[in-house]
């Protein structure tokens, strides 16, 4: 939203909580609601979901209800209204299992070819609502694209052992290697989306910054992945080591966005070495639209053991 105000569009943002970039409070299982809405709009862009983060706090129905239902009330009213563009903002984490390498194997290079194997409800909800999103294009006509989004909150890991292995910087910055994407690249990806999508029809699509990893380090990633990354990047290693940082010893996945930007025309600016480059310039890491975004939350409470609590 802010960035479709600076570039003079005219957007309507809805939102179950009120905000200056909220123009319509509501919830997207209520279809009423989604149809006044929609009147007049060319283009949609769907993030609303429940994610990750509420699966130990929300019912198995009310993921349902908002990832399921909401997504084809979304998509119903989109199609009555003559929408050109329908944008879904989907997740890696739906890969699920496919994620995981087996005892002693090589990294896994992540394409849009890789079966998902979903591995709880956020996962099983987002994959639903990606094939209803194919169900409409292939029998209504409404053009839609699915991004797969790696991560790009800046909200503290879930993991208690990797908080209190690194700092939350450094295991973000590490990130950017193999599972992260800034806000601003993951921005841009979703308005060329809007424009690309008449033209493609379908397409599913890894959003995450372009990796400096090649399939043939797969092994080596599993293995020693402070050496392959000193190899790929070697600027980086006098500037972790000014700052006391280290690198993960093992990469078990690498997502790859060659598909999106190839299909979307999308640019990605921040990597891993743009990051690096951030560090040693003295500037802080990342976008400026994802500092002034900054951490929203999942949850109304705070949680003592973590951001949010794990199943």
């Amino acid at each position: 939203m802010r960035t479709l105000a600076r570039t003079g569009h005219d957007a309507l943002g809805i939102d179950i909580l009120a905000s200056q970039f909220t123009q319509a409070v509501g919830s997207i299982v209520d279809r009423g609601f989604v149809e006044r809405c929609m009147a007049g709009i060319e283009a949609v862009i769907h993030t609303a979901t429940l994610h990750k983060p509420h699966v130990a706090t929300h019912s198995r129905q009310d993921f349902v209800d908002t990832n399921i239902t909401g997504t084809l009330n979304m998509l119903e009213e989109a199609s009555l209204a003559g929408v050109e563009s329908f944008v879904f903002t989907s997740t890696t984490s739906a890969f699920g299992a496919a994620l995981v390498p087996a005892d002693g194997a090589p990294a896994i290079w992540i394409t849009e070819d890789v079966t998902a194997i979903p591995k709880n409800i956020y996962g099983i909800t987002k994959i639903a609502a990606e094939d209803l999103c194919h169900l409409f294009q292939r029998r209504k006509g409404l053009p839609c694209v699915v991004l797969r989004t790696s991560r790009f909150f800046p909200e503290m890991d879930d993991s208690m052992v990797l908080r209190a292995a690194y700092l939350n910087d450094n295991a973000k910055a590490n990130e950017f290697l193999f599972r992260r994407v800034d806000l601003e690249d993951a921005v841009s990806a979703h308005l060329n989306a809007v424009e690309r999508a008449p033209a493609i029809g379908f397409g599913r699509y890894i959003i995450s910054a372009t990796t400096p990893f090649w399939p043939e380090d797969l092994a080596g990633l599993h293995e020693d992945a402070a050496a392959v990354v000193r190899q790929r990047v070697p600027a980086c290693e006098a500037e972790y080591q000014r700052r006391g940082w280290r690198l993960f010893p093992s990469i078990d996945r690498v997502y790859v966005n060659r598909k999106a930007r190839g299909d979307l025309g999308w640019r990605p600016k921040y990597d891993f070495g743009h990051i690096v480059g951030q560090l040693k310039a003295g500037e802080e890491p990342g976008s400026d639209l994802a500092r002034t975004v900054g951490a929203k939350g999942y949850h109304a409470e705070v949680f003592t053991e973590g951001p949010y609590p794990v199943e």
